[in-house]
This record gives C-alpha cells, structure tokens and sequence, in this order.
C-alpha cells in the first residue's frame, strides 16, 4: 500500500491541486485573481524551459541515431503516421456528425459578424515567415517554434555527419539535453499548485460560456472527442503493442492529460510526454524526434475540430455537408489545419480562414466557426498532446524497434 502511494502521489496530488483550484473557482470567484499569478508564474517557467528542452532533445536524437538505421526511414514513417491517423480521425468525426445531427443553428443572426483581417502576403512569403525566420535570435521565441525545431533538427543531423570531428559538440548536447531533465523535474514540482491555480482561473473565467445556442454542436465536438481519446488511442496502442501497449499507454497518460487539460498548452504538456514515452519504453531516438515534431505538426485535437467547425459553419447556411466534394475537401483542409497549420502561431486562425476561403461561408458564420473553435480548446488540447506519444508508440512498431520496458 505504501509503495502504491509513492508510486501515485504525484498523480493523487495533482488531482488535489486540480479540484481545490475548480472548487475555489466555482464558490470563491473572487478570490480567483489572486490566484491567477501564482498558475502564470508556473506556467512561465514551463515555458522559458521548453525552448532549450527542444533544442538539446532534438539535436542529441537526432544526432546519436545510430547510421545503420536512415533518418530519412523514421521520418517516412513518422509522417505516414501523421498523416494516416489525421484522415482516420477526420472520418470518425464525419460519421459521428452524419450519426447525430445538429439543427437549429440557422438562428445565429447575422449581426454577430466580426470583421476579418486579411493577411495580403503571398504563400511563398508566408512558407518562408512559418519555416524561417532572419535573424539567429528571432529562433529564441515560442511564436517561431517551427523555425526553432527545424533549426534543430537539421543541427543534430550536422553534428551526426561530423562524426568524431563533433565529438565535443555532441558531448555538451548530451550533458545540456540532461540537465535540462533535471531542471523539468525540479519545476514539475509545484506543478500541484500552480496548475490548481490555473485551473481554478479557468472554471471561473470559461465555465459560464460553455452554455447557449452552441451546446449542440459543442457537445457533439466532446463526446466524439472523448470517444476517440478512449477508443482510437487505445486501439492505436494495441496496435503498436498489444495488450500490454494499452496498459503502459493508460498508465502513463494521466499526468499528461491533467497537464493539457489544465493549461490548454500542447507545449506545456510536451515535458510530461516525453516522461510518459520514457516510462512506455518507447526509444528515445524515436521520442525525442517523434513528439516534439508532433507537438506543433500533430493535432487529433483539432482535426475533430476542424471538421465540427465546417460541418456547423454549412448548418448554419443550410447547405448540405455530405456532397461528395465537399467531404474530400473537409478531410483536405483538416490535413492542413493539423499538420501544416497545428506548426504555426494561431493556426487555428489561420486553418478557420482557409476553410472559410475555400467553401466561400458567408459572413454570418463567421462568428460561431470562431467561437467554437475557443470553446473547443481543453479537449483538443488533450487530444493534440497526449495523441504525440500514441504516434510515437505507432512509429516505433512500424519501424521495428524494440520497446524497453525494463522486463
């Protein structure tokens, strides 16, 4: 019994941080802003560290993979996986709105139309603002994490060819991808307390505007959401592993999902990831490539999204959703939102006006394809965080390697 609870006090008073903080934000509102700091400074701190987290993970995976094994394969298969699951997830969701669905919504009024900021740079202007950026220090801030983790990525690939000649270099990125651990395990520490405070901002700040004329097409987002985070991540790793996949993936999931849930932050939640993947026995040469890459290139998350938010948008227009055509570009434009969109700051944005540029939507449902998008963001943000290391449970089963589980 002792060690149960040695093994599970992390998780047990993670949990108490969680519902002290939704009881303070549901019977003590005001108390809440003075909360509010103590969940910022935490979330902060996570945040100064995930910039040198992904530098040296990234660069010492990729570096010490070993050369009998291609990168150029892991790659392969990790964006088949990508891109394979994002379409599966995109049918899921067209069934569950085909299964069950939603009326009522033509009565959203028009005049609840905002005005749109339209961005008049070129695509080529744009893929080189979303790759790269101009200067070396500009790599530094979360707003250009892309730029930063291909910056990364192709570092370590320069350190893998360089051989012995980048023995040193390699050295200091092994020892500074080490402490870096240390130092997350130091911050995760207070996690408790600064998630509890957090989320009790979150249930008072949130909580009333889950509630009107988008409760139908919300509720159908949640529970198709909830269904595919049960059923098509445990079926993802069964598949990678059998039974016992399943297990190690349940096990290792709760932190993660309490850290998503409670900051509404894929990149918040990627430290407790990588912990997960190491707990899972999933190499490190694939997790240290595989989530990260998935924590701004893989969003379940926002394919459900995606494809909720077009299917209400047509609703609302009285349009009919399951043309032919109109399908294959939904399951198109949620492969863009997810995969080259999930890259970029406010993605979201960006893939909600695309969607709207290509079906041509009418102003009027502009606004509720908006919202939604917001109100939709905790359990997508579970879905997009935690679906990173199911991806990398995936990858390592179809590029044959061995998970170490220690037995």
């Amino acid at each position: 019994m002792h060690e149960t609870l040695r093994n599970y006090s992390n998780i047990i008073l993670l949990l108490l941080g969680i519902i002290v903080g939704s009881l303070l934000g549901i019977y003590t509102p005001a108390f809440v802003p003075y909360l509010k700091p103590i969940g910022d400074i935490f979330l902060n701190l996570i945040f100064v560290s995930i910039i040198p987290l992904l530098f040296f993970a990234i660069t010492a995976s990729v570096s010490n993979i070993n050369k009998d094994q291609p990168l150029g394969r892991v790659m392969l298969i990790m964006s088949a996986v990508f891109i394979v699951t994002i379409v599966v997830v995109s049918i899921f969701t067209i069934l569950a709105v085909w299964m069950f669905p939603i009326e009522g919504l033509t009565t959203i009024a028009g005049s609840e139309t905002e005005s749109i900021t339209q961005d008049n740079a070129g695509w080529g202007d744009r893929l080189v603002s979303f790759l790269t950026v101009s200067e070396f220090g500009n790599l530094l801030s979360r707003q250009n994490i892309l730029a930063f983790v291909i910056f990364s990525f192709l570092l370590g690939i320069s350190v893998r060819n360089a051989g012995p000649r980048g023995e040193t270099f390699s050295r200091f990125i092994k020892s500074g991808n080490e402490v870096m651990q240390q130092l997350l395990t130091l911050i995760m520490k207070i996690a408790p307390l600064g998630l509890g405070a957090y989320f009790a901002y979150q249930v008072y700040d949130l909580g009333p505007q889950l509630f009107g004329i988008y409760g139908k097409p919300l509720g159908l987002y949640y529970i198709a959401g909830i269904v595919f985070f049960f059923v098509g991540f445990s079926f993802y790793a069964f598949l990678s592993y059998g039974k016992r996949g399943v297990h190690l993936f349940w096990k290792n999931n709760i932190i993660p999902s309490l850290t998503a849930v409670s900051t509404c932050s894929s990149l918040a939640t990627l430290p407790t990831n990588l912990e997960a993947a190491r707990k899972i026995g999933i190499p490190d040469s694939i997790a240290s490539i595989v989530i990260p890459l998935g924590n701004t290139l893989y969003k379940n998350g926002s394919a459900i999204s995606s494809i909720v938010k077009i299917y209400v948008a047509f609703a609302i227009c009285g349009w009919n959703f399951f043309e032919t055509e109109a399908l294959i570009l939904a399951v198109g434009i949620t492969l863009l939102v997810s995969i080259v969109a999930g890259g970029i700051p406010n993605g979201g944005y960006i893939g909600e006006m695309l969607m709207i540029s290509i079906y041509g939507l009418p102003d009027y449902a502009v606004p509720a394809v908006l919202i939604i998008g917001t109100l939709v963001d905790p359990l997508a943000t579970i879905l997009n965080a935690t679906g990173d290391t199911v991806a990398a449970m995936l990858v390592t089963k179809f590029s044959k390697q061995k998970f170490d589980t220690g037995v």
